[in-house]
């Protein structure tokens, strides 16, 4: 294969996993419409269209689709075969492609990135925020960060957390004018801040459990998010009652009183945070490094795990 023949194809693999020329176009360090032309090189060269373009969305055709399905493993067995090559010349260098929730981009790695780029300066962190439960496979990711029982069956995990508690929280003065709801059921007489599942559009119902009674409640508001911080935000601006993660920025302003916890005796917990990779005999250095960072273990100064 010539080299312009290859960096053809990973153009189109690179907008195919990221379903957005512009994106690709800033991973491959590359202008947009640099990028436009060398899709249109190979789509030439092929003889048919690869890719469908609308003004928001980039999309492979059913040809595209054929052709990304047999190059995609062929790029990450090359992606294994450098990282192993490196391994073996006793480097930790290369780049490290993560696809996390927001919660675990804000509470384990972003507290984590100066140690982690002071023990491995010569590894690359490529961290996609997504909460919308992206196949890291597809989207040729070394790894994922999820709340466990949301993993699939094949993958290693690796767990990062313990238990994840789910709290209702309104603002003092929302409470003081609306009153505290007792039961799930009084959230239908409250403004509440939504979430929206990303996966399917769906908005999320509010899960509780009481003494073995689980109910699941399906409540209106003024503001429907898929972003922990908009939601947290209502809540401090006293637009209604959101429902979080305690730990994903909400203990703090307990902590402090501008938020105030209400159904506790109903409230549930959720499998923690967990990191996943593909169930492959050999685990990536870089990727053994990276865990180790996140789990806290000492890490010595020349980037070999202590």
């Amino acid at each position: 294969m010539r080299g312009f023949e290859f960096a053809e194809l990973k153009a189109f693999a690179a907008v195919v996993e990221r379903a957005s020329f512009a994106r690709a176009a800033e991973h491959l360090g590359l202008s947009p419409s640099a990028l436009s032309q060398t899709i249109r090189q190979l789509e030439s060269r092929i003889g048919t269209r690869l890719l469908n373009r609308t003004t928001r969305s980039v999309a492979p055709t059913s040809s595209g689709e054929l052709l990304y399905a047999r190059i995609a493993p062929l790029f990450r067995e090359m992606a294994a075969a450098v990282a192993e090559a490196s391994e073996a010349a006793g480097q930790t260098a290369g780049t490290l492609r993560i696809n996390s929730l927001g919660i675990a981009a804000r509470t384990i790695i972003a507290p984590r990135l100066e140690r982690f780029h002071k023990a491995y300066p010569d590894v690359v962190l490529d961290i996609v925020v997504d909460d919308a439960l992206a196949d890291i496979v597809v989207g040729r990711f070394d790894a994922g960060i999820r709340v466990g029982g949301r993993l699939e069956k094949d993958m290693v995990a690796v767990r990062l957390t313990p238990d994840l508690e789910m709290v209702a929280v309104a603002s003092p003065g929302y409470l003081c004018e609306r009153g505290v709801p007792r039961t799930p059921a009084d959230l239908h007489g409250h403004a509440c801040i939504n979430w929206r599942l990303q996966l399917d559009g769906r908005q999320y119902r509010w899960e509780f459990e009481k003494k073995g009674q689980k109910l699941e409640v399906a409540v209106d508001g003024p503001v429907v998010t898929n972003h922990a911080d908009i939601g947290i935000a209502a809540a401090l601006s006293g637009l209604g009652i959101a429902y979080h993660f305690e730990r994903d920025g909400v203990a703090e302003h307990l902590a402090q009183g501008r938020l105030v916890q209400v159904l506790a005796d109903w409230s549930v917990s959720r499998p923690g945070l967990f990191l996943y990779y593909p169930n492959r005999r050999h685990r990536p250095a870089l990727l053994g490094a990276f865990i180790d960072c996140l789990l806290d273990k000492d890490l010595e100064a020349d980037g070999k795990p202590a």
